[in-house]
This record gives C-alpha cells, structure tokens and sequence, in this order.
C-alpha cells in the first residue's frame, strides 16, 4: 500500500531553512538537465499531483516498503563526474533514506532524505558520480520499510572543467635583485577556458597571487641576504592548477642596514633534565626584523633557531652550565649576548629526552625508512629512486631501483616505505612513488637482497610539483595508512571524490578497509589536510599526524575516523565545529613537520624548515609543551623513526627543494639514544 497523504507542518520553513544550510554544493558546472520523476520508471509507487510545488506533471510517491525505486534514464555529452541533484519532499519526522546507483553500481549507500517539515516543501538532495558517455541508468532505492520521499525529479549537471593550464615556463628574474624586491616574469600558460591566476611559491609557501592576464611583476616583502627557490604555477577559475614550472634560485642581497637586534631579555630554563635543558627567552625587536638567535652553552653555541625555543642535549647529570643567547637580522647584525644562565641538570635520567648517539650512514635524500625483521632498513632515497638496505653498523647496499618513479623537480619522487605485517611469509614492502601521470602506492617482494616487479595498489592519486604528502605506515589493526597531499588544489581536500589531502585506508590489496566512514569514498579516513608526511599511533592506539601548513601554521593532529580538518578553509585553529582543531600549532618557519614517531607516548616530530626535532609527551588528548632538540645541527630533518634496538633513525634531506642533488650523498642518518639508555 502506498502512504496515505501526509499533513502539512507548520514547521515547514525552518525546517527546510536548516536543510539548505546543510546540504552540500556541487561544484561549478553547466546548466543541469532536468529529468522529471513521474517520466522515469517506476517500481512501487505512484505519480501523484497532491501536494503543490512540484514541477512538471506531478511527482512520484513511492510505496512505505524497502525496495522501492524510481529509475531515471540520464544522458551524458561526455564521461565524466556528474552532480546529481534529488528534488523531494518529506513531510514525517523520519528519515527516508535511499540506495543511489548508476548503472547498476552503488555510488551514495543510504543517502538521507531528512523530513522537510511538510509535503509542499521541497528541497535537493545532492550526490556525485561518474557517468559513462550516452545512456546511463540512475536508480535510488528506498532502504527502510518506510519507502523514500515524494521524488519530484533528478537535475544532472555536467562535468567542472577538469582540464589544468598548462605549466608556466621560462621562469626568469628580469632587471635586478633588490635586497626585499625582485622583478619576474614567464611565459603565458594556456588553458581550455582561461587562466585566471599565477602562484608565486617559495617552496611549497606561495609568495604572491597576480591575475590571470599577468605574466611579469615585481615581487614584494623579500628579506635581505636570502636565498628563494622560486616557482610560478598557473590556476583556471575552477580552481585546477597546473604542474610546476622551471625553479629560478635567487639570492636577495643585504640591504644597507647596520643596526642591530636589541638583546634578547627572559632567557629561562623551561624543563631541565640528566641530559637535557630546554630554554626558551622573549623576543628582541628590529628596524628589519629579527632573522633568527644564536644560543650558546659554555660560550660555544649549539644551537641556531628561528624562534624562542631550544634544547640543549648531551650533557652530563648533575653538572652546571652557563646558557646565553643572541639575535641576528637577515644583514647578519648581531646583537649583544644575553647574561648567562647557569642551570644545573638532573641527577638522574629522565624518559623521553632523546641524545645523540652516532652517525649510521650518507645517502642521497632519505625519505622513506622501514625496519625488516633481521634489524636492518630499507631505506628509500627520493630522487635516486633507489631503495638501499642499510645495517645498524652503516653497511650500504642497493637493492634495486623504483624504475617507474619520477621526480616533479619539487617535493615528488620515492617517498614512503612500509614493511608488510606478514614479511616473514609474504615478503611485501610497500612503497609511495610519484608515478608518469599521478602519485601511488606499489608493493613488490624484497628476496635474498633484491626488490621484485611492482604491483600498483592505489593509483590516481594527483600529483603535482609540491604538496605530494607520501608517507605510509601499517597501524595496529593490520591496515595501511597513506598520506596524500592537495596536488596545490585545496578544493581536492575537501572532495569526497579525490583521494588527495586525505588520509586513506586501506587493506594489504589496496581496497578500502572494513570500517572506514565514507561508503562513497571507501579508501577514505580522514579529510581536509594540506601536505600531511606523519603518522604515528600512542598506547591507547590512536593515530596522531603531524601537517605542513601553508604560509602561517602547521599542525599536530589526533586523526578521528570520518573527520574534517579543515583545509583549505582553515590552517590552524579556527572557531568552525565543522572542523577538527589541532593539538598543537607553529609557525611555518619553526617546523613545516615532516616524520612524526611516537615511543612509549612520547610524540618526535621532524621538521624541515624549522631543522629540529619537537619533543612532546601525551597528556590526555593533549601533549605537554613542544621542546626543539637538534636545532640546526643536521638541517632539513625529515624522517623519524623507532628502531629494533631501542633508539631513533633520524634522517635529513637537505637541497631537497627543487629536485634535489641526487649525484651527491649529502645527507645523513643519525641513531638517536634516550637519557640513560645504552648506546
């Protein structure tokens, strides 16, 4: 029996109010075409013209049993993406969901089609799916014995432009280098519809954004006496960008000023440990700015940092040193040294404070490292694209080369390496490359010291010049996480139907694991991250990231299965509920965190720009304040990770921005100890 026909409610309009608020937008596109409901095909249920608002004839009122459906007959100009929109009405408190299918294959598991507050109030309901070129069948199944809504008809809008602009090229400074300006200009890039902005990045940090029609300029608000790397990307209007262009090296010269920094007041010992003091001081001013602080223990300085933080480590229990601290502008000024601090460590070891304890070997960029069970790693060098096994003692071997990788000239290459929970009988390592048309994650057999053929696994993955993401582990539960970064796209980060600016999960086969929270993106765990390269799981078992920003702030996260973290409509912290805050945050120029490892709840984070290694202990859902170890000491940090002996490989990848030096082993792996552990 069909429904009877439903009362309408006085709170129709508020009700309906709060539906539009919620419903999600699709993206830009071409006029939709409407296929009305009461002209597809209709299986229990009835075309009905009861309830006023509906265009056409009428709408289709299905009958209150799990089943039932109205299939519409939609025609698409090209294969593609399609916004499908669901005009319906639904006049009872409960929520009438219905199973969305195209050509037989389930593309929305149960979307909801909420009460509308009365039967004359319709509202759309929005999904997207891909299409075929010519006919396509769109089914949506009711999936409780209530039946689905009054259906009133199906808009399909068209494809968004999809199509990038072409790479700026020719990338050059024109007229001179000024101490904070210096003149661009390119090539015109070239676009199906039109280029509507150019990038300027230093790095992975943009700089500036001109118009569409703009292919020279002057950039603004340099500091004096620093190096860029510089590259222009182009942007259409619906929001594709295109790959990276040609890196131009400048080096802005110092500018005529000699006034120093005033001297640095507060210095203060934060946490003092058997082997460790942490210190931290309040800001100098500057007629420039301040550039950065020298710190010094005994007069000879260990530390240089960008911000108001160090910590110094090696040192012996229950001994007296003298702290002083510096600032320096960017023309090298240098003002007076603080009064010294004398701090007296510990008498006894603390956890958690790591130490340094040995260099293990040089290699080209160590990106990726992964512990096999006889004490080893492999360990995956980006830009060579070769996997090396290397000994605790430093033995270098090669066991053979990702042949199908290539490098963006940029942050892509080989990237992340895991070791499958099944090694002792399956022999898998499992590997994130950037591939000829996209980034992805491949897996082969490591046997008697050699790598096997590659089988790809997850694929399609968008890559670009920077922002690749890259790093894959195995959690707890037996499945493999991958970070992806936005591809220089943000919108992908907030795309259910894009794999980049996630984290996904998936199974040793690369399907979607049991359980994750997006039945329409089944490898999806989490959404809306800019360039995440950490994962690392705590005692309780839960995963925390660590997240690049893009010009202000980066980020430690504690990921949550089906949440938001906000990019690119937030970096940082911000007051939308919508959105998952961090735990903690920095500055870009402090971290721009990288490999993130977790030791008896003990959070190591590696920072790239920042060169150091932040030090934190979980508290809770929290963590105690971040500690800067290393500052300065090996540069770029970018991999952390816990060995089979009980310490930390820590590795760097200096000159890593613009393809690296891949002729020349100039980064290292250090083994790191903890206080009053073995070396």
């Amino acid at each position: 029996m069909r429904s009877p026909i439903r009362a309408r409610s006085l709170a129709g309009a508020l009700v309906a109010g709060l539906l539009l608020g919620l419903l999600a937008a699709l993206p830009a596109a071409a006029a939709p075409t409407r296929y009305e409901a009461e002209a597809a095909t209709i299986s229990q249920g009835a075309v009905e013209s009861n309830h006023a608002g509906f265009s056409g004839t009428g709408f289709v009122n299905t009958d209150n049993v799990a089943g039932s459906y109205v299939e519409f007959t939609v025609n698409a100009v090209t294969a593609g993406n399609y916004g499908l929109r669901f005009r319906f009405a639904n006049g009872t408190a409960t929520d009438r969901p219905m199973d969305v299918s195209v050509n037989g294959v389930t593309v929305s598991a149960g979307l909801s089609f909420p009460g509308t507050g009365a039967w004359t109030t319709w509202v759309e309901r929005s999904v997207t799916a891909g299409l075929v070129a010519g006919a396509n069948k769109v089914r949506a199944t009711a999936t409780t014995a209530g039946g689905g809504p009054n259906l009133d008809r199906l808009s399909a809008a068209a494809p968004a432009d999809a199509e990038p602009p072409t790479a700026p090229a020719n990338l050059r400074v024109v007229g001179e280098v000024r101490p904070t300006s210096a003149d661009l200009a390119w090539d015109a890039s070239t676009d199906n519809v039109g280029v509507s902005q150019y990038k300027i990045y230093n790095g992975g940090n943009v700089l500036m954004t001109v118009g569409g029609n703009v292919t020279a300029t002057t950039l603004p608000g340099l500091t004096p006496n620093t190096r860029y790397v510089l590259s222009v990307l182009a942007y259409d209007a619906a929001g594709n960008a295109s790959q990276g262009g040609n890196n131009v090296d400048v080096t802005t010269p110092p500018s005529g000023d000699a006034q120093p920094p005033s001297t640095p007041a507060g210095l203060r010992a934060t946490n003092v440990a058997a082997g460790t003091v942490t210190l931290a001081w309040n800001a100098s001013t500057d007629n420039i700015g301040v550039t950065g602080y020298n710190v010094y223990r005994d007069g000879t300085r260990f530390a240089t940092v960008p911000d108001l933080t160090a910590t110094a480590d090696g040192l012996a229990p229950n001994t007296t040193y003298a702290f002083t601290v510096e600032a320096f502008d960017a023309n090298g000024n240098v003002s007076p040294r603080s009064a010294p601090l004398a701090v007296k460590t510990s008498g006894t070891a603390g956890g958690g404070d790591p130490g340094y304890d040995r260099d293990v070997a040089k290699l080209d960029l160590p990106w990726g490292v992964a512990f096999l069970p006889d004490g080893s790693a492999l360990v995956a060098e980006r830009d060579r694209f070769e996997i090396v096994r290397v000994t605790q003692s430093g033995q270098k071997t090669v066991a053979g080369k990702i042949t199908e990788a290539v490098t963006t000239s940029g942050e892509g290459g080989l990237l992340g390496l895991a070791i499958s929970p099944d090694f002792a009988t399956d022999h898998y390592v499992y590997a994130f490359h950037t591939a000829a048309s996209d980034n992805r994650v491949v897996r082969f057999t490591y046997e008697n010291g050699r790598i096997g053929a590659r089988e790809p696994l997850v694929t399609g993955i968008a890559k670009n010049k920077f922002h690749n993401g890259g790093r894959i582990k195995f959690g707890p539960d037996g499945f493999l996480y991958i970070t992806t970064g936005d591809a220089q796209d943000g919108n992908r980060a907030q795309n259910l139907n894009s794999l980049n600016g996630k984290i996904l999960r998936v199974t040793p086969t690369g399907a979607g694991a049991p359980g994750n929270p997006f039945p329409s993106a089944p490898r999806v765990y989490s959404l809306g991250h800019r360039n995440p390269q950490g994962l690392a799981w705590d005692s309780q078992g839960r995963l925390w990231q660590s997240e690049f920003g893009d010009a202000t702030l980066d980020e430690l996260n504690l990921i949550q299965p089906g949440k938001n973290y906000g990019w690119p409509n937030c970096e940082g912290r911000c007051g939308n509920s919508a959105y998952v805050n961090p735990v903690q945050q920095w500055d870009v120029a402090a971290a721009s965190p990288s490999g993130l490892e977790i030791v008896n709840d003990w959070i190591y984070m590696a920072a790239v720009r920042g060169q150091r290694l932040w030090v934190m202990k979980i508290t809770g859902s929290t963590t105690d304040t971040p500690r800067a170890f290393f500052n300065g000491r090996w540069g770029r940090l970018r991999t952390v990770v816990k060995t089979p002996d009980g310490g930390l490989w820590l590795t760097s990848t200096n000159n890593d921005k613009n393809g690296g030096t891949p002729s020349v082993l100039d980064n290292t792996v250090v083994r790191l100890k903890f206080a009053g552990a073995a070396g």
